[in-house]
């Protein structure tokens, strides 16, 4: 049995959302519900998997056999985004 993890609302667009910890250690927003795609090293959208890798891919076509289940990250689909985003570039300056 796989745990999903808790399921929150993001504070700027309400939006049911979870975190999953990426591969590289950061905590990531992702849509609460899952998503199929299709694996595919040219494709436009990144999919987070349950267990933190980050993959490219496509959505499905009918038909389409090698269908996976990932998460879109929020700050893709979040209108307020831009607020919860750090500023790499104050940060470097600051530094």
């Amino acid at each position: 049995m796989t745990l999903r993890p808790a399921v929150t609302v993001c504070r700027a667009c309400g939006a049911r959302i979870i975190f999953i910890k990426t591969v590289k250690g950061k905590t990531m927003p992702v849509d609460a519900e899952p998503v199929s795609f299709v694996p595919d090293d040219n494709g436009f959208a990144k999919y987070v998997l349950s267990d933190g890798i980050v993959v490219r891919g496509v959505p499905p076509l009918p038909g389409d056999r090698d269908v996976h289940e990932g998460y879109i990250s929020h700050f893709a689909t979040c209108p307020s985004a831009d607020a919860f985003r750090k500023n790499r570039k104050s940060d470097r300056k600051k530094g």
